[in-house]
């Protein structure tokens, strides 16, 4: 099945009355089975042909996850147009007026909670002739249509005109576009990434040779749904395998949406979740402090069990093995009265992460690992749709990316191109029936990226002598030293992060100089409870014992620390500016998957950068580094 019209119609033959998509409504969640999406999906297909959408017609899709926004998204597949799906995050006006002209969006799709954001615009979009809203507004201008009526009116089409809808579905081909996906924006103007039809049915056709997921098992995407991982690894991956994905219940603010998430997990009782880092690191934020709240005999349990659980697991490729055998039965012991009492939290079926997104700090893998969840993680990038190598139950090793998917050709290069062996760093780059079929009207970075048939990704990486992909960070990223030598930051920054309770943002920069400078957003929070738990009152020498303290987090990194030996000491920062305002989407120094735009912070702070590489500046307890610190704790 070489489309997804095609892959769709035979789950429907296979799994016709399995329930598909799974909503909450009146405080219950309700299933729609593959035969109830089918009906809606033809319904709103033949609507669009009946208002004249053609084959190749680009439709935009913005809307917050629900079961509407899979049969809209399969409705435009059938009719043969092109989705072109938004990001809820996207917020400013300058970025939907971008991707709705480029891609030449004839309709846009929209819910009421991101409506809001579209009306304003209308007269900016000039290939844009109709809005259709998700739900019942008061809106009344002749451009806005309602999805009821267009699935009415499709129902009316398909009494007398079924034939033309059949012809129109089976008229798509393999090579034809299916989605035109906005990149974040990092360094210019988005690049709209066409992925064709079998861009995606092969990506699920790789990701299934890594996973098997039986029919039964049931999914809550939490994920922005227009993300590229979850689009395959959660929709139409499962969907192929006949098993049920939930939507969060959608609140009237984000803030709701995002509480809504641990209660309808205990609702839907997962058996797989897809995560990022992000979000990863909430969830275990919860569960430590849940633990805390039982009281000190509790955490002293819990650690001595993770203990056990870290021992144990290793890698996870070694897991149990040696030694090791030793430990099971005390792992399964902690298990029995600690662990399986927080996966009750996460509805008691929970399987496995998968995890993509972004880099995955190993410490929480080790941590999810350690309470039965495992986090496998994986690597892919939305031009390969996007999947190209992960951990599974069967092979995984904590800190790699995994191995790789089938029918798939993946080289590691030196910056001339040329490969190199295995164990030494390089660019990857990739081949395969998942490699997209270019950038949307940017045909000179589409013969940039893609080279003979070959896709140069820009991430850094290696394999081990066991076939795993190790993947370092982006290899434009890299720091420099003053002799050449090059090193990915990203783990640094993360694990800084992580096991630093007064840093909550880090970013590193070495532009071939004598050391490591870092850019840090401080955990204020935490500094006022630390000041209030100690005493420390607001004088003159409180900003230099701050800064003193923060130092002393990072230098545990370096020799005799605790955590010496994780990083090489050439590339743990010397010194370090704070800056007074945290890297977000709103100030654009995150993107829309809440990765760092590592060249906009670099731009907006060179001056901060530089002083760092002065005799003042290098000492840390510097005037600028105090007045910022007063600052923030005013």
């Amino acid at each position: 099945m070489r489309t997804l019209p095609r892959l769709f119609e035979d789950c429907v033959t296979r799994y016709s009355n399995n329930v598909f998509l799974l909503e909450k409504s009146n405080n219950n969640y309700k299933g729609t089975t593959f035969k109830e999406v089918q009906e809606k999906v033809h319904y709103f297909a033949a609507g669009l042909m009946q208002l004249g959408i053609k084959k190749g017609d680009r439709i935009a899709l913005l809307s917050e996850n629900r079961n509407d926004w899979v049969i809209c998204e399969l409705g435009i597949f059938f009719a043969g147009a092109v989705d072109v799906p938004l990001s809820v995050r996207l917020s400013e006006p300058a970025d939907l007026i971008f991707r709705l002209n480029h891609s030449e969006a004839k309709y846009i799709i929209v819910s009421k909670n991101q409506a809001k954001k579209i009306f304003p615009l209308k007269q900016d979009l000039g290939a844009l002739e109709k809005i259709i809203l998700l739900d019942e507004t008061e809106h009344n201008e002749d451009f806005v249509l309602y999805y009821h009526d267009i699935i009415e009116s499709g129902r009316e089409f398909l009494r007398k005109h079924a034939i033309q809808l059949q012809e129109r579905w089976q008229s798509v081909t393999e090579n034809d576009y299916a989605n035109i996906c906005y990149t974040s924006g990092t360094t210019a103007d988005p690049k709209g990434i066409v992925l064709s039809h079998r861009n995606y049915t092969a990506n699920i056709e790789q990701s299934l040779s890594l996973f098997t997921i039986p029919m039964f098992w049931t999914t809550l995407l939490i994920l922005p749904w227009d993300h590229s991982f979850t689009h395959t690894c959660g929709i139409y991956t499962l969907m192929s395998c006949g098993a049920s994905l939930a939507s969060v219940q959608v609140g009237s603010t984000p803030m709701e949406t995002l509480k809504n998430i641990p209660v309808n997990i205990k609702e839907n009782r997962p058996y797989l979740l897809l995560s990022v880092p992000s979000l990863a690191k909430n969830f275990r934020k919860n569960i430590e402090k849940g633990i805390r709240e039982k009281g000190q005999a509790a955490v002293k349990l819990f650690n001595a069990g993770l203990k056990i659980a870290h021992l144990y697991n290793g890698t996870g490729f070694n897991k149990g093995k040696g030694f090791r055998i030793l430990l099971k039965l005390l792992n399964d012991i902690f298990d029995l009265i600690i662990f399986r009492k927080i996966r009750e939290n996460f509805g008691g079926r929970l399987e496995y992460f998968i995890g993509g997104g972004a880099l995955l700090d190993i410490d929480l893998q080790k941590f999810f690992y350690g309470i039965g969840i495992p986090m496998y993680q994986g690597y892919g990038l939305t031009e390969a749709s996007p999947v190209i190598s992960a951990n599974t139950p069967a092979r995984h090793k904590m800190g790699s990316s995994g191995t790789l998917v089938d029918n798939i050709d993946v080289k590691i290069c030196d910056d001339e191109g040329r490969e190199v062996p295995v164990g030494e760093p390089g660019e990857i780059v990739v081949k395969g029936e998942n490699v997209m079929v270019g950038y949307w009207k940017n045909p000179q970075t589409t013969q940039e990226t893609i080279r003979d048939g070959w896709l140069y990704t820009g991430d850094l990486g290696y394999f081990d002598r066991d076939g795993f992909l190790y993947v370092l960070g982006r290899f434009k990223s890299l720091l420099i030293s003053d002799d050449g030598e090059k090193y990915s930051p990203e783990s640094i920054e993360e694990s800084i992060v992580q096991h630093s309770d007064f840093i909550d943002q880090c970013v590193l920069y070495n532009n071939q100089n004598a050391y490591t400078s870092a850019l840090i957003y401080p955990d204020v929070a935490s500094i006022m409870s630390y000041m209030k738990k100690h005493g420390i009152e607001a004088n003159a020498d409180m900003p230099g014992l701050i800064i003193q303290l923060i130092s002393f987090q990072i230098n545990q990194f370096l020799k005799g620390g605790k955590f010496d030996g994780m990083f090489p000491y050439r590339w743990l920062p010397a010194s370090f500016a704070l800056i007074d305002e945290g890297f977000t989407e709103e100030n654009r120094l995150l993107n829309s998957t809440l990765k760092i735009v590592r060249p906009r912070i670099l731009e907006r702070y060179m001056e901060r950068l530089n002083y760092m590489y002065t005799p003042q500046g290098k000492n840390i307890i510097n005037e600028t580094n105090i007045s910022t610190l007063l600052k923030l704790l005013q």
